[in-house]
């Protein structure tokens, strides 16, 4: 059993928030940068630079993108993690699930250490999205190489 089980297993309700698929996946990335418990600056911007670059958020100016995530954090802090992973999953588009799953694990990633309480969302993150283990596998191996150096 994981550390996140219980909150993502007890908050089985999906809430009446609804989400664009655009904020789904930025959810799934805020929880996941939010994974460890600490939610920095740092992160932040990782997060939103690597939003950035997508062609789901290229329209999405400065000030959109920081409403969006004012939003979402918003409902992290009032719904908790759980709840706003099974609502984004509600909402985000089954041909982006291995995208937010690819991203989500990116950030995790990307500061050189993975916590325990990290490596158990991502546990939970790829069942919960519904990702084929073999491919939550690959998507964490490839990105283990891309964040080494």
């Amino acid at each position: 059993m994981g550390l996140f089980d219980n909150v993502f297993n007890a908050e089985k309700g999906i809430t009446e928030t609804q989400l664009t698929p655009a904020e789904a996946f930025a959810a799934v990335a805020l929880v996941a940068i939010a994974a460890d418990g600490y939610l920095s600056d740092q992160e932040g911007r990782d997060m939103t630079m690597a939003l950035s670059r997508m062609q789901l958020f290229r329209s999405y100016s400065n000030d959109v993108m920081h409403r969006m995530l004012d939003k979402l954090l918003s409902l992290l802090k009032r719904e908790g993690p759980g709840e706003l992973v099974n609502t984004a999953k509600a909402c985000l588009p089954q041909d982006l699930r291995e995208t937010a799953f690819a991203i989500a694990t990116d950030l995790v990633l990307s500061d050189g250490t993975v916590t325990s309480q990290e490596q158990a969302f991502l546990d939970d993150l790829y069942r919960i999205l519904e990702i084929p283990g073999d491919t939550a596998l690959q998507i964490v191996q490839v990105m283990t190489i891309k964040n080494r150096g």
